[in-house]
C-alpha cells in the first residue's frame, strides 16, 4: 500500500528578500577569470534584485596595471548587453574601484586601508568590510596575515570584518589544517567563510536529489553495485590566462572536490 506524504516547504529566513546592510567588498585577484565570469555577474544580479544596500562599493585589488575605467570595462564584460546603460548598470559601475598592488607587499594593505576609509566617507559603508580571496591558493594565508597586520581584520564598535576563501582549501588533510591554523591566528571562526562555488551548481545538487529522493535508486547507488564513475566536464573555455593557477592547483583539485 502506498502512502502519500505531504511536505511543507521550509519557511524563508526572516531576512530573505531584504537588502544587506552597509559594507565595502574588497576583491583580491580582481583582474582574474573568476571575478568577471562569476563574482561580478552574481553581484550585478543582486543589484537588479535590490538586494545590495545603497551604502555599498567594491574595491578590486590585483597586480595588473589597470586604470579604473579599464578595470570597470574588464570585469563587466560578461554582463548581458541589454543591461548596459540601465539605471542598475550605472549604479553598479560607479561603485567599482581598483588598486594595483602586490599581495606580498605590506604597502598594498596600507593603501587598501586608506582607500576603504575614502569609500566609508563617500558611501557611508560604516567600516564593515568583506574580503574575497579570488586568488591562487598560495596567497590565502599571507593575505590574511597581512590584513591582520594592517588592522583590517579587527572588529570593534559594531563594525564587522569577514574573509571569504575560495577552494581549494589546502591540497590534502595536513595542508588544510596548516592553513586553518594560519588564518585562525588572525581571524575568529565567525569571520571565516570557506566556500566552493562549484557545489552550488544545479547539476551537482541534482545528483544528490536524484539519489536520495528516489527510493528505487538510493539502495543501489553505493559501492556494492557501482563499479566506477566517469565524470565529463565539457568546458567551452580554455586555460586562457589561468596557466599560473592550474600549474599549482591542477584541474583535478580545481574541479573534482
Amino acid at each position: 500500500m502506498a502512502t502519500a506524504v505531504t511536505t511543507t516547504p521550509d519557511p524563508q529566513p526572516a531576512h530573505f528578500g531584504q537588502a544587506a546592510g552597509p559594507c565595502a567588498m574588497v576583491l583580491f585577484g580582481a583582474s582574474g577569470d573568476l571575478t568577471k565570469r562569476k563574482l561580478v555577474p552574481a553581484l550585478f544580479n543582486l543589484v537588479k534584485a535590490s538586494l545590495l544596500p545603497k551604502q555599498f562599493a567594491i574595491l578590486g585589488v590585483a597586480v595588473d596595471q589597470l586604470g579604473e575605467e579599464q578595470f570597470r570595462a574588464q570585469v563587466t564584460s560578461f554582463l548581458p548587453a541589454e543591461d548596459r546603460g540601465t539605471e542598475a548598470w550605472e549604479w553598479f559601475q560607479q561603485r567599482l574601484y581598483y588598486h594595483c598592488g602586490d599581495f606580498a607587499d605590506p604597502a598594498t594593505y596600507a593603501t587598501v586601508s586608506e582607500r576603504l576609509g575614502q569609500i566609508d566617507e563617500q558611501f557611508r559603508t560604516e567600516g564593515n568590510y568583506l574580503f574575497y580571496l579570488a586568488t591562487s591558493p598560495k596567497f590565502f594565508g599571507s593575505i590574511v596575515e597581512k590584513l591582520g597586520s594592517a588592522g583590517l581584520s579587527h572588529q570593534e564598535n559594531g563594525r564587522w570584518r569577514r574573509v571569504i576563501i575560495e577552494k581549494p582549501f589546502g591540497t590534502d588533510y595536513d595542508s588544510a589544517h596548516a592553513l586553518n591554523r594560519q588564518i585562525k591566528a588572525v581571524l575568529n571562526e565567525n569571520q571565516i567563510y570557506r566556500i566552493d562555488h562549484y557545489l552550488g551548481k544545479e547539476t551537482v545538487q541534482n545528483i544528490l536529489v536524484f539519489r536520495f529522493d528516489n527510493a528505487i535508486f538510493e539502495p543501489i547507488w553505493n559501492r556494492r553495485y557501482i563499479d566506477h564513475v566517469q565524470i565529463t566536464n565539457a568546458e567551452t573555455v580554455g586555460v586562457e590566462r589561468r596557466g599560473g593557477y592550474f600549474d599549482t592547483a591542477g584541474t583535478l583539485c580545481d574541479m573534482v572536490p
